[in-house]
C-alpha cells in the first residue's frame, strides 16, 4: 500500500473534525438537559486530544488498514454521561445518543454544499479542497450510519434502550458492557473466520455499505449535487 503524505492530508483533517464534533455534540446536548459530567470534564470542546483515544482512534484502524481488514473500525474516546442527572433520563438519553449522528449528518450536507465552491478556488488547491470534501462526506455519513446501529454503547443502541418498552429494553441495555467485543466479532472476526472456509459473513458490513451508499445519494441530491 502506497500511502502518501497527500493521502493523509485529505483524509486525517475530516476524519477528526468529524470524530471531534461528533463527541463534543454528545457533551453538549448533555449538557443543556442536566447532565454536567462532560462539561466539567472538558469534554465539550473541539479540541480533538480530548477526544482521542490512542488504541480505538489511531492504533485500531492502522492495524486493520495494513492487515487488509474486511472493514476498518474505530472509536473516540467516548464522552461520559451520567444518564440519572438528566432531567427527563429515559428520554433525554434518547436526545443526547441522537446529537452525535445528527452533527454528522449537518457535517456531510456542509461538505456536499461546499462542493459549490471549489470552482472558485484557485486551481493549486481546487483538488485539495475537492477531495477534503468528498472524504467529509462519506466519512460523516459512515459514522452516523455505524453509530445508529442498534447494539449499547452505539448511539444507535441507546436510542433502542430509551424507545422500547422497558421489558425489552432492559435485556438490551445490559449487552453494553460487551457491545465492543459484539461489533469486533460480526464486523472483523465473523467475516475473516468465514473467509477460511470460502463464506461470505459479511452480512452487516454489506448492510452497512448500502445503507451509507443511499444517505450519500440522498445529500448529494438535497444538495444539487446530485
Amino acid at each position: 500500500m502506497n500511502i502518501t503524505l497527500y493521502d493523509v492530508s485529505v483524509w486525517v483533517l475530516p476524519l477528526v473534525i468529524a470524530i471531534t464534533f461528533h463527541e463534543a455534540a454528545h457533551g453538549f446536548v448533555a449538557h443543556r438537559l442536566g447532565d454536567n459530567t462532560a462539561f466539567d470534564l472538558g469534554r465539550v470542546s473541539f479540541n480533538p486530544l480530548r477526544h482521542i483515544d490512542p488504541f480505538g482512534t489511531l492504533m485500531m484502524p492502522a492495524i486493520l488498514l495494513f492487515s487488509h481488514a474486511p472493514f476498518l473500525f474505530g472509536y473516540a474516546k467516548p464522552v461520559p454521561v451520567n444518564f440519572r442527572a438528566l432531567r427527563s433520563p429515559r428520554i433525554d438519553m434518547v436526545w443526547v445518543a441522537l446529537a452525535g449522528p445528527a452533527t454528522n449528518i449537518a457535517l456531510a450536507l456542509l461538505a456536499a454544499a461546499a462542493f459549490h465552491v471549489v470552482d472558485y478556488v484557485p486551481a493549486n488547491a481546487a483538488q485539495w479542497l475537492a477531495d477534503n470534501l468528498k472524504n467529509a462526506l462519506v466519512i460523516n455519513v459512515i459514522l452516523a450510519v455505524f453509530n445508529m446501529m442498534p447494539i449499547p454503547p452505539l448511539d444507535g443502541g441507546r436510542v433502542a434502550v430509551g424507545l422500547l418498552p422497558k421489558a425489552l429494553a432492559a435485556p438490551l441495555a445490559r449487552l453494553e458492557p460487551f457491545g465492543m467485543l459484539i461489533l469486533i466479532g460480526i464486523l472483523i472476526l465473523l467475516p475473516l473466520a468465514g473467509s477460511q472456509f470460502g463464506l461470505n459473513l459479511d452480512v452487516i458490513s454489506a448492510i452497512l455499505r448500502t445503507s451509507t451508499g443511499y444517505v450519500i445519494q440522498l445529500i448529494l441530491a438535497v444538495t444539487g449535487n446530485a
